[in-house]
């Protein structure tokens, strides 16, 4: 096992890898950019490096100044966390090449699932059903045009470089494809130095279910059940649980072996999550992240399972150790992404934590580099906390959950508290009855 992990990330999940190197006797190494020198993950580090300036070009997506960190320091793994280099098959390929352990899958997975055409291209082949759509990157309109016409409309436009709905745009017939072509070309290029994009059938109302995954490169692979990622706004996930209210067991085992088939065959290593559309009994694929997921609390509150743990064993070289049959999921489980933004109009809510009070008591975990005097800062992702209920079925799950939000207390800052609030009592939410859309039209209401 490693003696040392450098973790090349920040905010909570840098504080939740870090928690788990501890638990496993494994000294840690923060790095940070110059706003972040009082971060929770960095006074808690064994050592820390500043790697620069607040943008995060010049801080976490900066190399050469993350490998210079993990050599003066000596550290024998990275960990790329979420985000930033997470899912660069580049940096996972030059931090090998430097003499480091990449906390992660083999750069080469990395880079097929991070491109859109080619992972569904290899989706086809590993057996995972995809949504009808053109069979690469689209280069005019006219050939948009022809696709759209044979797939049928309504079609999205989507980057092939992309995620989290940027170059993602939504046409209902041949007029509106062409006028928004070139946008979608527009801002793909903005957001990702590529302007490729691809077509693909738009299902109306479906579910965004996601299987998660472990593999150890040695052909072991199990599930940990599915998660329900339905409840976005403008295409980022809001508010998880597992297991999903809008599958029955059919469905659940059916999705599940179509991604741990898929895993086998590509002898997959590390966590990884595949995601799929459902709707009217089928399943889609949609993408696969080769990383950690925002949202993995819930799947280890059902399984007992610590998958921070996992990646690290299945890094140093450690077998799974477990089959499918010793993996009991048990129970119901929520995650709330809180973030640092006005619960009415969305706008950044930076700034200086005047009072911080997290909940507590059964079936509560908080995961949060929060606390009082620490100020919140506006070159990041506003994600500052993840509230995770946890209950022996569903109605305990959801009454333990709205406990919790009422005693969460963030002074100072405006958080998205009360959006979730207003979710856990509306009675639609409750019911389980919503898609991929519902969100929205429950905003617009």
């Amino acid at each position: 096992m490693f003696e040392k992990v450098l973790i090349a990330n920040r905010g909570e999940i840098a504080l939740r890898i870090h928690r788990a190197c501890r638990d496993m006797g494994i000294k840690t190494v923060a790095v940070h950019s110059t706003a972040d020198a009082n971060a929770m993950n960095v006074r808690l580090a064994d050592e820390s490096v500043c790697i620069g300036p607040p943008p995060p070009r010049a801080s976490y997506l900066n190399i050469p100044a993350i490998l210079s960190a993990a050599t003066i320091t000596g550290a024998d793994a990275i960990h790329p966390g979420i985000g930033f280099l997470s899912e660069n098959g580049d940096f996972a390929e030059v931090v090998r090449e430097h003499g480091f352990v990449f906390v992660g899958p083999a750069a080469d997975h990395i880079r097929t699932m991070g491109d859109k055409i080619r992972a569904k291209a290899a989706a086809r082949e590993l057996g995972i059903p995809v949504v009808p759509g053109s069979a690469g990157a689209i280069a005019s309109a006219s050939e948009a045009a022809d696709t759209a016409a044979r797939i049928g409309y309504p079609v999205l436009l989507k980057a092939v470089a992309g995620g989290g709905g940027r170059g993602m745009k939504l046409a209902r017939d041949d007029a509106q494809l062409r006028a928004l072509l070139p946008l979608a070309q527009a801002e793909a290029a903005a957001a990702f130095g590529d302007d490729s994009v691809y077509l693909e059938r738009f299902l109306d109302r479906p579910r965004h279910i996601e299987v998660q995954l472990l593999g150890d490169g040695n052909g072991a692979v199990v599930h940990l059940g599915e998660r329900d990622c339905s409840l976005q706004r403008h295409h980022q996930k809001v508010l998880e649980e597992t297991p999903s209210p809008g599958l029955d067991e059919d469905a659940r085992e059916r999705v599940c072996a179509i991604a741990v088939r898929a895993l086998e065959r590509l002898g997959y290593q590390s966590v990884g999550t595949i995601e799929f559309l459902y709707q009217d009994g089928e399943f889609y694929f949609i993408e696969m992240n080769t990383r950690l997921q925002v949202e993995h609390p819930i799947s280890e509150m059902l399984s007992g399972i610590d998958l921070v743990r996992e990646q690290l064993r299945i890094a140093a070289g450690e077998a799974l150790g477990y089959r499918q049959s010793d993996i009991r999921l048990c129970g119901h489980a929520i995650e709330c992404r809180v973030n640092a933004e006005n619960p009415d109009d969305f706008r950044p809510s930076p700034g200086r934590v005047a009072e911080y009070l997290a909940p507590g008591g059964p079936g509560i975990r908080v995961d949060s580099a929060l606390y009082q005097g620490y100020d919140v800062p506006p070159y990041y992702d506003s994600l500052v906390a993840k509230l995770i209920a946890f209950g022996s079925d569903r109605h305990e799950c959801l009454m333990r959950l709205r406990r919790a939000l009422e005693e969460y207390v963030v002074g100072g800052i405006d958080t998205t508290i009360p959006l979730h609030q207003r979710l856990a009592a509306d009675a639609e939410f409750r019911s389980g009855r919503y898609d991929i859309g519902w969100l929205e039209r429950f905003l617009a209401g």
